[in-house]
């Protein structure tokens, strides 16, 4: 049998949503590659994703139902039919309902698909039941509501526009990790001549991408912004007729906020020099159309809100939001694309059911009453790894009286904790529609082979789980691809003009993003907004500001590995040289330290053991620990999610991964 490419997408938390051309012989994928046709990635693949057949076809996978026969967390199952399990659990649901309610049921998903379909797939399936809600924030909900803060509905800039930019600033994203694709654009920029700037807390591969990299102290890049903002103003050099036309709140900053930060107020809670505060203002306030690309982890901290807040306040002291080049990108809005309502179901919610923060799922699983957490169901997640505060996530997880069922392809941190575990297909094996919250592309894919073993999509798992329990409306009785015709039959404003043959055939298309104006309650860019209980940007102050323990955690992403995925490739794991931990060598020698040593990083929460990275890319005052490894290849029994708290941002429930505290010693085992 020959060889025939099929084409697909890359369905993992990127926002980069690669094109994929994929080779299948035989009914088994053989080798990937990227699709050269893809406007934005332009087929090239990151490290995790060149081999993604060894995922498809791991000898890890799950490939049929199975039921804990020991004790939670000992991985111990015997395998039983699909018919076993959904009548498991429909009946152990249907008790829970009987003697708590519905809301003692409580599912759990997040991004281990972006399929709009199949990763959305719960959600009328738990509004149908009653169940309680999860509030979906783990990632960098707290980037968008800065963002909205100042700029309300704006559709941000097309990320191919910043290769015209004269002045890139790549401000808190590791993009070697986490957008490969957009540092073709920092190639475009220092092509035409122009200068690239990375702002970081510690240096990351993406310094190699740029000119120069400024290390700032965790969560001050608020008050860097206000202190650029100052010089600024000081100096001429911000756009007074663009402000008088398109902003406000401009004069209030002035005279309230920006007085404040000085340079040398600025030097002493970023670190830089006054002089460098100064240098990166003028370059920044003379650059013809500045184009600021804004990663997500500034954004989770205590202050993370605020801090998106001042940075997208500065375009618009310069007019760059009205230059082609310019302007502020934190991530695209996409979801008007699709009519998500006809998905989503919110019609079938009964009542209010409570809603329960995912970054508090240690706090429900041990302390939620009336009605406590009694089941819980986890699809295309990973919460035993991912969730903040480790030890309390699994401390729940270890309740004999909490019914859970797991549907993943491996059997994970999680799936070792479940009653049932059910297989899931691969994002090759079922049909999706993906949308990128990293460009304005979107993207169709038919399954390009059969499911592994008895694996099955979220879809029709929740499908069989309705029919189980006597759901009688006709979404769950249709299929994958039934639900995407649905979806794109009803036409949006953003998908207008799109290529409808390209689109058919698997190619990525581009969305129309027109928009006249700024869609904000003024029309303007809202320096000021007066809904909010601070009206002007500020400088907040983190939850680790001050802190008897020495050292701010950053829990930073891998090039190999993408929060807890990808730890099935053995040869992936390698590249990442083991469970890590960087450390200045001044600081480790200071301890007795040494590297390639095993240490134990620890605080209140917890201790986590790592193996010893000297180097000097990290600055004193700082370790950092990339990746979230599974704990079956962790040095110790916790990774480092055990350190991390689970208290929220200013604004939008959103996790606070980088705003911590540990002190390191040596492991004496």
């Amino acid at each position: 049998m020959s060889v025939v490419t099929k084409r697909s997408v890359c369905p993992f938390d990127c926002p980069d949503t690669c094109g994929m051309l994929v080779q299948v012989e035989k009914g088994k994928a053989i080798a990937v590659q990227g699709d050269p046709l893809h406007p934005f990635s332009r087929g090239t693949l990151c490290p995790k994703m060149r081999h993604y057949e060894k995922s498809v076809h791991s000898p890890l996978r799950l490939t049929t139902p199975l039921k804990r026969t020991g004790a939670k967390g000992s991985g111990e199952f015997a395998p039983i039919s699909w018919d076993e399990a959904i009548e498991t659990i429909a009946g152990r649901w249907s008790s829970i309902i009987a003697e708590h309610g519905a809301e003692a049921i409580l599912p759990y998903s997040y991004a281990g698909t972006m399929g709009i379909v199949q990763r959305n797939a719960g959600h009328p399936f738990f509004h149908r039941l009653g169940a309680s809600r999860l509030d979906r924030t783990i990632c960098s909900p707290a980037k968008g509501a800065g963002w909205q803060a100042v700029m309300g509905q704006t559709a941000t800039p097309d990320p191919a526009t910043a290769g015209t930019s004269d002045f890139l600033l790549l401000w808190g994203i590791n993009a070697a990790a986490t957008s490969i694709h957009f540092l073709n654009q920092a190639k475009e920029v220092r092509k035409r001549g122009g200068t690239v700037w990375l702002i970081d807390t510690y240096e990351t591969p993406t310094a190699s991408a740029a000119d120069r990299t400024f290390l700032v102290r965790p969560g001050s890049d608020g008050a860097l912004a206000l202190g650029i903002m100052h010089v600024l103003d000081r100096e001429g050099l911000t756009d007074l007729p663009f402000i008088e036309k398109n902003v406000l709140g401009f004069e209030e900053l002035r005279r309230e906020v920006l007085p404040e930060f000085t340079p040398e107020a600025v030097s002493r809670l970023t670190g830089l020099s006054p002089e460098t505060v100064e240098e990166m203002a003028r370059a920044y306030g003379h650059a013809r159309a500045p184009f600021i690309r804004l990663g997500s982890g500034l954004s989770r901290y205590g202050n993370g809100a605020m801090t998106v807040r001042c940075v997208c306040c500065l375009p618009a002291l310069v007019g760059a939001y009205g230059k082609e080049g310019g302007g502020c990108f934190p991530d695209t809005a996409t979801g008007a694309a699709f009519p998500m309502e006809l998905l989503l179901r919110e019609d079938l919610i009964p009542g209010t059911p409570r809603l329960v923060n995912m970054n508090e799922l240690g706090k429900a699983l041990n302390a939620l009453a009336a009605p406590p957490v009694m089941g819980l169901y986890v699809y295309h997640s990973n919460p035993a790894a991912v969730t903040p505060d480790q030890n309390a996530v699994l401390r729940g997880l270890s309740r004999e009286d909490l019914f859970t069922v797991v549907h993943e392809r491996f059997l994970t941190d999680t799936a070792r904790y479940a009653d049932i575990v059910l297989p899931a297909t691969s994002s090759l094996e079922h049909s999706d529609i993906y949308r990128s919250y990293g460009t304005y592309c979107i993207q169709r894919a038919q399954a390009a082979i059969d499911p592994v073993g008895e694996s099955k999509s979220n879809w029709e798992v929740f499908s069989l789980l309705a029919a189980a329990l006597g759901f009688q409306e006709e979404i769950f009785s249709l299929t994958p691809d039934q639900m995407i015709d649905r979806l794109l039959a009803v036409p949006t404003p953003m998908r207008q003009g799109i290529d409808l043959e390209a689109f058919e055939q698997g190619r990525a298309v581009q969305l129309t993003v027109a928009q006249a104006g700024y869609r904000t309650p003024s029309g303007k860019i809202e320096i000021l907004n007066p809904l909010l209980s601070h009206p002007l940007p500020r400088y907040l102050p983190t939850h680790e500001e001050t802190g008897a323990l020495p050292f701010r955690l950053m829990t930073a992403p891998n090039p190999y590995a993408l929060n807890a995925t990808f730890y099935e490739q053995e040869d992936l794991r390698r590249k990442q040289g083991g469970m890590r931990l960087k450390m200045n060598p001044a600081e480790a020698a200071a301890r007795g330290l040494a590297d390639g040593e095993r240490v134990v990083a620890w605080n209140a929460l917890g201790e986590v053991s790592f193996l010893l990275s000297a180097t000097d890319k990290v600055p004193a005052g700082l370790v950092v620990a990339e990746g979230v490894w599974w704990l079956a290849y962790a040095p110790g029994d916790r990774s480092v999610n055990a350190l991390t708290s689970q208290r929220l941002t200013d604004l939008g429930g959103g996790s606070t991964f980088y705003d911590n505290r540990v002190d390191v010693r040596r492991n004496p085992n």
